[in-house]
């Protein structure tokens, strides 16, 4: 399984709030740090808005904070929130039944049971915890960089 490119996002943005704490962080400032375009990020914003990830502040001064502590906010929901299709195979959760084996196959269970240990997994982790080294992210980001230039 492959995570797609929305969901790196969503979890990297989340880190840049998470390595932001008490501020809200501007959309141009997370756009650049990922090299990605304005637009295609108020999509993932939407994403984690309507999951209740994110919350946004309008005006001069605003931008988005994370709805709920960092510590709160596990891996597995924002892949869940982010991803639009846990398919591992033609047939997972679906209907097609063009395949001989359905009736008696073993290989789709398997795969149920590999995607729930995978989302327990996620769900062991916080992005607390991916942004723990905040000092650094702060660094590779270049957050501090991006403030002094607003100033």
């Amino acid at each position: 399984m492959r995570l797609t490119q929305q969901t790196n996002y969503a979890v990297r943005t989340l880190m840049y709030c998470a390595a932001n704490p008490g501020k809200p962080s501007k959309v141009p400032e997370i756009a650049a740090s990922f090299g990605m375009s304005e637009t295609h990020l108020f999509k993932i914003m939407k994403v984690l808005v309507d999951a209740d990830l994110v919350t946004t502040i309008r005006g001069r001064n605003g931008g988005i904070v994370l709805s709920k502590p960092a510590e709160r906010i596990t891996v597995g929901e924002v892949v869940r929130a982010a991803e639009e299709n846990f398919q591992l195979a033609e047939c997972f959760n679906s209907g097609r039944r063009d395949c001989p084996l359905i009736p008696s196959c073993g290989f789709n269970g398997l795969l149920h049971e590999a995607l729930e240990a995978f989302m327990m997994v996620l769900d062991s982790h916080t992005i607390a915890e991916l942004a723990a080294d905040q000092s650094n992210i702060r660094v590779l980001l270049k957050m501090d960089d991006q403030v002094a230039a607003t100033a």
